[in-house]
């Protein structure tokens, strides 16, 4: 069952948004090479404390961490580490979430360590423009494989592909909701959107095959070419004015 949320849910929800956005962005800020994974990761979650918010993917299934880091061609929940240390060059997507008063917010970027290749630089600029490209189409009477669609035709006009095993989807008291938010398909599927409904569209995107596996961590997702990888994330709100990004960063605002 799809939830529409009320004005009060909403405003729960925009306050969860910002929490993630306001940590993200000081997390952007200091990212280097000889950062370690587990330092994002702890400070993260000190800044929930600071907030009043708890993070939403500690002990969620079992992961042991509050946010998901993935390295170049690590696809999406990579586990934080003493022993992973971010080299010059690198790529890293951060994935996180928190919950507040008890209503969820998801976000995820992926930042550039030090000074990247042009082809690292072109993969995360065509992943966050798709993302982009799929809010877009968060229309009231538009159907949600409207979404994907756009994400897909503007990846694959790069020549890159979109993961089909993980999906976006809808967000609300529960960290994961309906309906699934799917990267990929043909326009004029699935459900309606309409007002009130709160998506968390995520679009990842390999420069090579659209493939993944996961690795003996039971978590960690990578290519199965080794090919980079770059995933992008917003909360996303359907109102009758069209979409209303509830995780916009402090860029995205001006």
């Amino acid at each position: 069952m799809i939830s529409i949320k009320s004005e009060y849910e909403i405003q729960q929800m925009k306050k969860a948004g910002i929490i993630v956005a306001q940590i993200l962005d000081e997390i952007a800020s200091w990212i280097k090479p000889g950062v370690s994974t587990h330092e994002i990761d702890a400070y993260a979650e000190k800044q929930c404390q600071k907030l009043g918010a708890l993070p939403a993917f500690k002990g969620y299934q079992g992961f042991p961490a509050s946010i998901c880091v993935s390295i170049n061609d690590e696809v999406v929940h990579g586990i934080p580490s003493k022993e992973r240390i971010l080299g010059n060059g690198d790529i890293i997507g951060i994935d996180f979430g928190v919950s507040y008063q008890g209503w969820f917010s998801d976000s995820a970027r992926t930042l550039a360590v030090g000074t990247i290749s042009q082809d690292a630089e072109k993969l995360i600029q065509v992943t966050q423009d798709s993302l982009f490209k799929g809010i877009e189409q968060c229309k009231v009477g538009n159907r949600i494989s409207d979404i994907g669609h756009a994400v897909q035709n503007y990846v694959e006009s790069y020549g890159y592909h979109v993961v089909r095993e993980y999906v976006g989807h809808g967000i609300g008291q529960r960290l994961h909701e309906e309906p699934l938010v799917p990267n990929y398909g043909i326009k004029g599927q699935g459900c309606l959107l309409k007002p009130g409904m709160v998506l968390a569209i995520e679009p990842m995107v390999n420069i090579g095959d659209h493939r993944v596996k996961v690795l003996n961590d039971g978590w960690t997702v990578v290519t199965v070419d080794g090919s980079w990888s770059a995933h992008f994330e917003h909360t996303v709100l359907v109102t009758l004015k069209g979409p209303e990004i509830l995780t916009l960063t402090l860029s995205e605002r001006k």
